[in-house]
């Protein structure tokens, strides 16, 4: 059985942003999403709203049929939000306002205290938290301690790697496979921790087969690559290229 997609339509909203028109939707574009087969809707509410904003939220919990998972940092302005329209996962991630997009993974064993409050009170309110960190043993470790359900592993290194030019350089396919076997290993250890893995972050059409094909990885969060794809062949035939990227395993 193929990982689930969870599609990021957070771009959908940046393009709508840039005029601060009503269009294009977000709520369509999560239906056309679901219908075209994506397991579930992911979005990142920001500190800063550059892109999805508060009524965005509260809409698309209203029609989400499948899976709602929202990113968010860990801040207690985003907690109460999470825990007033009370999505079906939460994703903790790392945030900096002048970031163009997330950079890496949230450190959870320097935050542990902070984490492991706001995995109990998502917890209590049956909110699935998962948490987005790097592919590191003492991060996966701390995610187990901060109660965590599920940890999303950061591909970001990987997909860079496989980008371009760089990806038939030596150099490049070294990197690759070393940030691929990182992948790996981070994902086993976090099965033997009892956690749900799921991996995002840079992924494409082109990269996704390998990382796809680590079997303990059970879910992707994909959005930029789908969204631009669509630019050239619509969002749900560009949805259905990603799921079979990723049942193709490589």
């Amino acid at each position: 059985m193929s990982a689930r997609l969870n599609v990021n339509i957070d771009h959908v909203a940046t393009v709508r942003q840039a005029r601060r028109a009503p269009e294009p939707s977000v709520v369509a574009a999560a239906m056309m999403c679901e219908q075209a087969g994506a397991d579930g809707i992911t979005i990142h509410l920001r500190g800063d709203r550059r892109h999805i904003i508060d009524n965005d939220l509260h809409a698309l919990r209203q029609v989400v049929t499948t899976y709602l998972n929202v990113e968010m940092a860990a801040t207690e302005e985003m907690l109460k939000i999470a825990l007033d329209t009370l999505p079906d996962a939460v994703t903790l991630v790392a945030e900096n306002p002048d970031e163009i997009t997330t950079e890496g993974g949230l450190d959870v064993r320097s935050n542990l205290s902070v984490v492991r409050a706001a995995v109990s009170r998502f917890r209590e309110a049956n909110i699935i938290s998962s948490l987005f960190i790097d592919p590191d043993p003492q991060q996966i470790e701390a995610a187990h301690e901060a109660g965590a359900q599920q940890v999303e592993l950061c591909t970001a290194e990987y997909a860079d790697a496989t980008l371009g030019a760089r990806a038939n350089h030596t150099e490049g396919a070294m990197r690759a496979a070393q940030e691929l076997r990182r992948l790996r290993e981070a994902a086993t250890l976090a099965k033997q921790y009892g956690l749900h893995v799921a991996a995002g972050h840079g992924l494409t059409y082109r990269n996704v087969g390998a990382v796809a094909a680590i079997a303990e990885i059970q879910e992707f969060n994909i959005g930029h690559n789908i969204v631009s794809r669509s630019i050239f062949i619509g969002l749900a035939d560009a949805v259905r290229e990603m799921r079979e990227a990723i049942e193709r395993q490589g």
